[in-house]
């Protein structure tokens, strides 16, 4: 079996692995629909640290740090690990904070997406919607130059950084300081137990690292180049476990109406998702992405993820996450001004051909 039949049987693995425990740690003990949501683990994590005062949106959730452990693991055991970076840090740090806006618009990040259209939640059909649209705008800006530069070797270690970070917070986990905040109520208060979740999350970091699996990045090659494109089976693998699983655990409820963790504003559930899709294909990735690349030693991707920590205190703090009831009026506005950060981003990362 030569490279290429590995990679495809990899990323077809790490599919089903993400939509079977995406099923069966809502089974275990997570939020309905939201077995796993990397954008409602990072807002439950920001609030245990005390990044907002969201009483029911406070709990470090080991499945994060999971992702990123497992992928060092990884990176580590097949010589992998590299520090790199360097690559306009500061619109990075930006874009993982509008990330974590769409995805609370939306409510949930694109794993969650199909994890809800699996389950018969028709609300995220128009989040699919968005995030084809987002990542087709975004291969068009490709198409036209748009890059955000080359990253490069660091010397220093500072690729390190953000998996001692999460290697921090495994230890608070486990000794539990006092200043770390856990809610008693609301979704936060709803999770699978947590040597559970932090073996779910070691095997998912794993396997991601290696089969470089991600829900954008598997839009994107799909519309790139169609059935011929390894990540489009690995898609297709996830959906299909999800749907398998929702079935088997009669989790599968179609309709409108009453979804978990879903609100009927289809417009902003559109709008919300284009702009995670287009910030993916600008930066390399979807947020479980991000975290898999900083654990393999990308500070690029590592800032990313802080932003999108900073994102998780914000859209909790200044009202803009989405609930049942709909979008605020804060949600709305912080949508827009993603679209007008990231329009401007292509604009002045475009790379001009020379006369």
């Amino acid at each position: 079996m030569n490279w290429r039949e590995t990679h495809s049987w990899t990323v077809v693995a790490a599919g089903l692995l993400l939509g079977g425990l995406g099923v069966l740690l809502a089974v275990w003990g997570n939020p309905e629909n939201s077995g796993i949501c990397v954008s409602c683990f990072i807002e439950n994590s920001a609030g245990a640290l005390g990044l907002h005062d969201n009483p029911r949106m406070q709990y470090l959730r080991p499945e994060l740090i999971g992702f990123v452990l497992g992928a060092l693991a990884s990176a580590g055991a097949f010589r992998e690990f590299r520090s790199r970076g360097g690559s306009a840090p500061l619109p990075r740090l930006v874009s993982g904070i509008f990330l974590i806006v769409g995805c609370a618009v939306f409510i949930g990040c694109p794993i969650k997406l199909f994890l809800r259209f699996t389950a018969g939640d028709l609300t995220a059909l128009g989040g699919v919607a968005g995030l084809l649209a987002g990542v087709w705008i975004g291969l068009k800006g490709l198409a036209r130059g748009v890059h955000l530069g080359r990253h490069h070797e660091e010397r220093g270690g500072s690729g390190l950084l953000v998996p001692g970070f999460f290697l921090l917070l495994l230890v608070f986990l486990l000794a539990r300081p006092g200043f770390l905040i856990f809610s008693g109520r609301g979704s936060a208060a709803q999770h699978a137990p947590w040597l559970l979740a932090l073996g779910a999350g070691l095997a998912l970091g794993a396997l991601a690292q290696r089969s470089r699996f991600c829900i954008t990045g598997s839009v994107r090659d799909t519309l790139l180049m169609g059935r011929r494109s390894p990540l489009l089976w690995g898609l297709l693998a996830f959906v299909g476990a999800a749907v398998a699983f929702n079935a088997a655990t009669g989790r599968f409820n179609p309709g409108l109406y009453g979804q978990p963790g879903a609100h009927l504003e289809h417009l902003w559930s559109f709008l919300g998702m284009a702009l995670v899709g287009w910030i993916s294909v600008l930066i390399g990735g979807c947020p479980f992405r991000q975290l898999v690349k900083a654990g393999e030693g990308d500070a690029d991707a590592g800032l990313v993820v802080v932003g999108m920590f900073i994102g998780g205190g914000l859209v909790q703090s200044w009202g803009i996450a989405a609930t049942a009831a709909g979008v605020s009026l804060a949600g709305k506005a912080a949508v827009l001004l993603g679209f007008v950060f990231v329009l401007l981003s292509c604009l002045l990362f475009r790379e001009r051909a020379s006369a």
